[in-house]
């Protein structure tokens, strides 16, 4: 049986999010934080032996001061962030115990994950050794150039917008990132792209929205009722309480 792990990305500057309490993956959705939600749907698996958050330098002492119960409680590593998404993942790949043989990186602000759709894509994953989730792209594409004028009307035709999780055999993970240490990619598909190694698409879900601005979690507390609850471990769980990082 295959050995996970899963790198929770979280080091992101939150540009768009425009909240000056918050950064999206801390900013609270349904009692509790945005990263405890999309870290739940992985830490309560049997098949995935570590998880991994990668945050922001300048968040850490933050982030433990707040969270470190969290992180002993569920029994998770915590990785600096880099400059870049690329690095930022390399810093989490680096903290994965020798055995872990299936890699997963997931964007800490899609908190909106169900587990069946991480069972397709950790089956297909580890069957072709990499594998996404994806859905196709339905609405008019429009290429705007400058001052808003539109330039060209995209052919959709094939298109699919990427989401996470992005499941990967560890070997080939290392792989390329070593082929590509200087190069930056807006996720971890593309890098193995680069390689030549084909990537499947595995159809996921508009739910699993990522939070980009703030009213993205009026969505998502929403979408999260559709979705089977977690498991707070009772009232010892070290957000029962709802406490909330400001």
């Amino acid at each position: 049986m295959p050995r996970f792990g899963v790198i929770l990305a979280a080091a992101g500057q939150s540009s768009r999010f425009e909240d000056a309490n918050y950064k999206k993956p801390f900013a609270p959705l349904a009692g509790r934080p945005v990263w405890l939600h999309s870290a739940e749907k992985f830490t309560d698996r049997d098949d995935v032996k570590q998880v991994v958050v990668v945050v922001s330098p300048d968040d850490r002492q933050a982030f433990v001061e707040k969270f470190g119960a969290n992180l002993a409680f569920m029994g998770i590593t915590l990785a600096e962030g880099g400059a870049t998404r690329a690095e930022s993942v390399r810093n989490g790949l680096e903290k994965l115990a020798d055995d872990i043989d299936v890699v997963a990186i997931h964007d800490a602000a899609r908190p909106c994950i169900a587990p069946a759709w991480i069972d397709k894509v950790f089956a297909a994953g580890s069957r072709t050794g990499a594998a996404i989730l994806a859905i196709p792209v339905v609405g008019t594409l429009k290429r705007v150039g400058p001052g808003n004028v539109i330039t060209e009307t995209v052919d959709r035709t094939g298109l699919w917008e990427a989401q996470t999780p992005q499941v990967f055999s560890r070997e080939l993970l290392v792989k390329a990132f070593a082929a590509h240490r200087d190069g930056e990619a807006t996720d971890e598909a593309s890098l193995i792209e680069r390689i030549g190694h084909p990537v499947t698409v595995v159809p996921g879900s508009p739910i699993n929205l990522k939070i980009t601005c703030r009213e993205d979690l009026k969505l998502a507390e929403q979408a999260l009722k559709a979705l089977p609850k977690p498991k707070l471990g009772g009232p010892s769980h070290p957000f029962a309480d709802g406490d909330l990082w400001r």
